[in-house]
């Protein structure tokens, strides 16, 4: 199993624009069949160091973590939108 965790900070982190990031994220339910779990979450510590929107997703194998990457809406729809309106973006994927 593979798991992909990506923060995202936003440029204009109004509660619309939050809400409209994790709704994006979580709108790959059901569309990318590599894709075994996800959970989008909103930050509610708000602090400096905060980030503001959370992804975490699930994957049988590093393979299909790529195949991800490039499916044509992940890569098409939701990394424009993401690039679009954040600040900045880090992930971490590891094996369990």
């Amino acid at each position: 199993m593979v798991t992909h965790i990506v923060f995202f900070k936003l440029a204009d982190p109004t509660p619309a624009n939050i809400a409209a990031v994790r709704d994006k994220l979580l709108s790959m339910e059901g569309k990318i069949a590599e894709l075994r779990d996800l959970e989008a979450g909103i930050d509610v510590i708000r602090s400096e160091r905060s980030y503001d929107v959370a992804l975490i997703t699930k994957f049988d194998s590093l393979a299909d973590l790529q195949a991800y990457q490039v499916h044509p809406y992940h890569a098409g729809e939701v990394i424009p939108f993401m690039r679009a309106n954040c600040s900045s973006i880090v992930a971490v994927d590891y094996e369990a």
